[in-house]
């Protein structure tokens, strides 16, 4: 058996700050044994915006065709999705609030078709990460993001005590989550902790 692991970076700006906090995670998760991970940088993955149609309430899809398609497969098969972001303006990127608003679809199958979204044996076996980092060094420039990242993990059936969470604030130009004191070893430390939970979950 194999961990699924499925990374969104989230941030516009390729290997900034929120990216390399994500990739200290994924270099830790690897040198687990079974472990298969993807990232996808959400700049390259072509997912538009949410329409607010709601056809997904009757088809059961989204109407768009665009990179959802494949990421939407994905994000099912996952044990453990993370998703990194910089906090813009106290909140998410627009890049990842497009990736969580089309969620719709999930929230649509879940609660208005009455459809599961993993197997029943699934459930509450999956873990969600949420990595962030903001230049401000306010202790509320987080709590913002957290509601559309409770919804997104949440309506893809991640429930709310099976999220983790690195949040790193003070670190605003590229490259300064380099010179924090204990980002690294915390994000490397995260990553093992997940992967070690997750063997536990999936009986390995």
């Amino acid at each position: 058996m194999v961990i699924k692991v499925l990374a969104f970076a989230g941030s516009p700006r390729r290997y900034g700050n929120s990216e390399t906090l994500l990739d200290w995670v994924l270099a830790s998760m690897s040198g687990e044994s079974d472990v298969n991970i993807e990232k996808i940088a959400l700049i390259e993955a072509n997912i538009h915006m949410c329409n607010g149609c709601n056809a997904c309430e009757k088809l059961n899809k989204c109407i768009q065709r665009d990179g959802m398609d494949t990421v939407h497969d994905k994000i099912i098969e996952a044990d453990c999705i993370v998703l990194s972001s910089p906090i813009f303006c106290m909140g998410l990127a627009a890049q990842v609030k497009a990736l969580v608003d089309r969620a719709q679809v999930f929230r649509s199958r879940k609660y208005v078709l009455k459809l599961p979204i993993v197997p029943p044996e699934r459930k509450g076996k999956r873990l969600g990460i949420f990595l962030a980092t903001a230049g401000q060094k306010w202790d509320y420039v987080f709590d913002g993001a957290i509601p559309s990242v409770k919804c997104f993990y949440h309506v893809i059936d991640i429930r709310d005590e099976d999220i983790h969470y690195l949040m790193v604030n003070g670190v605003d130009e590229k490259g300064a989550i380099n010179n924090h004191l204990t980002a690294r070893t915390d994000a490397e430390k995260l990553g093992r902790e997940v992967i070690m939970e997750l063997k536990k979950r999936l009986s390995f």
